[in-house]
C-alpha cells in the first residue's frame, strides 16, 4: 500500500468522480483506475461503486476513507513539524469543538488564530462530543474541546473553564420563573427539551437528577442545537444547558437563563490532545491560544456562566 493510493482514493471520494479526481491529481484516468484496483486487491474488498450520483464509497470504502484521511493528515503534520520554524508557526491545525460550546468559543478562536498566526491554516470543526472523541483518537483532529466526564484519561487534557448549566426558557414563556433562581423539583415539572445522549451534557444532567432521587419524566430529545432553539422559541418547553449555545438569544433578550439553586449542574470544559500523536509547533501555538482566549472570555464575563478552575488561578 502506497501513500499515493490513499491520496487517490480520498480524492475520488471527495470529488465523486474518477474524471474529476484525475484532473485534480494531474494523472490520466486509466492510471488512476489501475491504482484503485490494485488497492482493492490488496485489501480484499471493493472500496468504490458507480451509481447515478457518480463514484461512491462502499461500506468498506467509508471505513477505509476515515483511516486514509487520518494517515494522510499525520504524514502532512510530520512533514510540517520538520520543516516549520518555531518563530513563525505554519501548517494545518484541526480543532474540534462541540455544538454546545461553539456559540461562545468558535468565532473568538477563529479571529484570534487568524490575527496571531496568519500562516496557520486553521480548520474548525463543530461536531457531537462522541464524534470529536473518535476523530481526536484517530488523528483526524489535532486538538478537541471536550467535557471532562471522567473518560478523558486516554488524552492529554487541560481544564479551561467550569461552566454552569442553567434553566433556559423563551422570555415571557409559560414555563419561565419570576424568581432569580429555580429549584430542581420545579424544573422536573416542566417539559424539558434536551440534547440526545450523544451530547456530553445529557448524561451529566441525568446523573445529577438520579443523585437527587428523581427522574426526567417529560423530555423532548433533539440532537440539533438549532432545532432545540426553535422548540424553545415555540414555547414547547424549557431546557437545562450551558449558556453558550443560547448566548446571542439571551443577549438580545429573547431568552432568559436562571441558575438551579439546589443542584450542582456544571461541567468542566477541557482542551484535549492525543497521547500517541505528537503536536506540531503550529498545533502547540494554537493550544496556547485556546487557553488564553478561553481564560479572557471567562474573566471578562463574555462567556456567561463560567469560572476558572482552581488550577488556573
Amino acid at each position: 500500500m502506497e501513500l499515493r493510493q490513499l491520496r487517490y482514493f480520498v480524492a475520488i471520494v471527495d470529488h465523486g468522480s474518477l474524471s474529476r479526481a484525475a484532473r485534480v491529481l494531474h494523472i490520466v484516468q486509466p492510471a488512476l483506475t489501475q491504482q484503485i484496483q490494485s488497492l482493492e486487491e490488496e485489501l480484499g474488498a471493493m472500496l468504490l461503486h458507480r451509481s447515478a450520483q457518480g463514484m461512491q464509497a462502499t461500506d468498506a470504502g467509508k471505513l477505509f476513507y476515515e483511516h486514509a484521511q487520518a494517515i494522510l493528515k499525520q504524514v502532512s503534520d510530520a512533514r510540517t513539524a520538520v520543516a516549520q520554524s518555531t518563530d513563525r508557526p505554519r501548517g494545518t491545525v484541526a480543532l474540534g469543538i462541540p455544538q454546545s460550546a461553539s456559540g461562545a468559543l468558535a468565532f473568538p478562536l477563529l479571529k484570534a488564530v487568524r490575527e496571531t498566526y496568519p500562516d496557520i491554516h486553521f480548520q474548525l470543526t463543530e461536531e457531537l462530543t462522541g464524534n470529536l472523541t473518535e476523530q481526536l483518537r484517530s488523528g483526524r483532529l489535532n486538538l478537541a474541546i471536550l467535557f471532562d466526564d471522567g473518560q478523558l484519561s486516554g488524552f492529554h487534557s487541560r481544564p479551561l473553564v467550569l461552566e454552569e448549566m442553567m434553566y433556559i426558557t423563551r422570555s415571557g414563556s409559560q414555563f419561565a420563573s419570576r424568581r432569580k433562581s429555580i429549584k430542581l423539583e420545579q424544573v422536573l415539572q416542566v417539559p424539558l427539551i434536551l440534547p440526545s445522549l450523544q451530547h456530553g451534557v445529557r448524561p451529566l444532567i441525568e446523573q445529577v437528577v438520579r443523585e437527587h432521587g428523581r427522574q426526567i419524566s417529560q423530555v423532548i430529545d433533539i440532537t440539533s442545537i438549532a432545532i432545540l432553539k426553535s422548540a424553545l422559541m415555540a414555547d414547547m418547553g424549557a431546557t437545562i444547558l450551558p449558556v453558550s449555545p443560547m448566548l446571542a438569544e439571551i443577549q438580545r433578550g429573547e431568552m432568559q437563563a436562571l441558575p438551579v439553586s439546589d443542584a450542582q449542574l456544571s461541567r468542566t470544559v477541557s482542551l484535549c490532545a492525543s497521547k500517541n500523536i505528537p503536536l506540531t509547533n503550529a498545533a502547540m501555538a494554537v493550544e496556547k491560544l485556546v487557553i488564553d482566549v478561553s481564560r479572557e472570555l471567562c474573566q471578562s464575563g463574555v462567556w456567561l456562566g463560567t469560572r476558572l478552575p482552581a488550577e488556573a488561578h
